[in-house]
This record gives structure tokens, sequence and C-alpha cells, in this order.
């Protein structure tokens, strides 16, 4: 079978969050693509098939070395890139089938932009119990509520001063037990830029560091509406640095419209680099 392998919201090769992409991956069992994705054993693996919805250029199905995903962010920026790349599909808005339903992605020269399922918001929690499950303490935290928030995939939010960012390590144990989604997004803040310096751990890659998270970086902006960090009204842009602790430096460049303060849609873009072509077995 033929694949790639791309960096996703990268801005040089051998940065950002390496993805392979599988394609013609229509007569794989759910066995296989797995088997596949744990050969690769990448965060994430795209495997790209024929829709089945009236409407979808295609559908993908999204593995990590352990499962399968409903919907993740890298791998639908990075799979509809380099469909265009390759000349299978035109440039251009593209509507792409996974797990949450059809979702659009317009693909230009340098990569992709996604624009997120419905966003959803919980509850807001104090900080402090989550900062201790991080490593941290009371005195890092920003004085902002922490929430769980997403646009496809739930994460929750944890906003501390710039200088917590780096010392955060997570405890598993007391992660397990909080209830936080799919993994917690420790970030501080910059209002002056609009930017967030963030650190993601991923409870499917069993609490490790994720160098760059489009499906955490949409729910950002949920997140930040939510907190008045953002404008109730109308479309703001904000940035996500990730991925620096890594040696893996990302950029994920976003939206989000609100209304009323809520989120009302987000969008995250980033720039794919192919890194790597080949065959690979079938399982």
């Amino acid at each position: 079978m033929e694949y790639e392998v791309v960096d996703v919201f990268a801005p040089r090769a051998f940065a950002g969050n390496p993805l392979a992409v599988v394609f013609d991956a229509d007569d794989l069992t759910t066995e296989q693509c797995q088997a596949l994705a744990n050969e690769f054993h990448l965060s994430e693996t795209s495997f790209i098939c024929a829709p089945t919805e009236l409407g979808a250029d295609y559908r993908v199905r999204i593995f990590t070395p352990s499962t399968e995903l409903p919907f993740a962010g890298h791998p639908s920026v990075g799979a509809a890139h380099t469909l265009v790349r390759t000349g299978r599909l035109s440039a251009g808005t593209l509507r792409q089938e996974c797990g949450v339903g059809v979702l659009d992605l317009d693909v230009d020269d340098d990569g992709a932009t996604l624009t997120g399922g419905t966003p959803m918001l919980g509850q807001a929690r104090a900080p402090e119990a989550l900062a201790s499950a991080m490593g941290l303490s009371a005195d890092d935290v920003a004085g902002v509520p922490a929430h769980m928030a997403g646009c496809g995939l739930p994460f929750t939010y944890l906003a501390v001063t710039p200088g917590a960012v780096d010392r955060a390590v997570p405890d598993t144990a007391a992660l397990d037990g909080l209830g936080v989604g799919e993994g917690v997004s420790v970030l501080s803040w910059d209002a002056a830029t609009a930017t967030a310096y963030a650190r993601v751990f991923a409870g499917d890659l069993h609490w490790d560091e994720d160098p760059a998270t489009g499906s955490a970086a949409l729910g950002t902006g949920v997140w930040l509406v939510a907190t008045g960090l953002l404008g109730a009204d109308g479309t703001s842009s904000y940035v996500i640095r990730q991925g620096e602790k890594l040696g893996r430096p990302s950029v994920l460049t976003c939206t989000v419209t609100a209304a009323g303060g809520q989120a009302r849609s987000a969008t995250v873009q980033g720039t794919v680099v192919p890194i790597a072509a080949g065959r690979i077995r079938v399982p």
C-alpha cells in the first residue's frame, strides 16, 4: 500500500506533528488499520477511503497506535493537503467524512484550514485540583476557570503563568480520575498578541505530550470566549504555539466566531510539509 509521512502545523520540515497517510484503504479491516498505525507508531495515522456520506469527497479513519478516533485535527489537515498535493483531489474546499460527521477543509498550496464541529462547553471548575494533577501549585494558576471544551473532541484547559507551562508533569492516576475528556491543555495566554503557548497531554497517548493538536486548538477558542479572554461577539483570531519543549515547534493559526458570549464555530489552519513516501505491506 502507498503511504506518505508529512509534518503538520510545521513551520519547517522535521517540526510540527508527524502524520502517516495511507491511501486506498477501503479494503483494510479495523484490525489491519490498527496494526499499521502501531507499525508507524506516530501519534496518529490517517487511512483514506471512499466516502459513504452524501456530499463528502472522501472518508478518513484515524488511528493512534492503540485505538481509533472519531476525529482529530492534525490527521484531518494533513490528509486533506496530501490528497490535493498528490493530485488525488483538487484544491479548494474539501468535504471530509469522519466519525463526527462531514467537515469542511479549505486547502491551498501550503496547508489547510479545518472548520471544527459544533462547539461544546462544560461547566467551569476550580483549576487548583487540575493544577495539582499536572504537578503544579495553586500559585501557578492564572486565575481563570478551567473548562472542558471542544469542536469534535473535548479537552480541558488550564491557564497558568508563563513560567509554569514548561514545568507541568502529568500525574496519570490523578488525571484518570478527574474526567478531563481527551486530555489537558496547559497554557499561558498573551492578550497583547492573542497567542497561547500550550502543552497538550493526551489520554489516548497514555498522557504523553503531543507536539501539535488541532482538535485542542479548536476547543481553545471555545474556552477563550467562555472565559472572556476573546470577544463575546464576532470573529476573533488567535495563535497557538505548541511542541517547543519536544523540539518540534508548531504553529496553529485559529479563529473563533461567537455570539452572545458563546462560541458558534472555530477554525484551525496549518502548514503541511511532505517528509517521506513509500509502500508498506498489508498485515
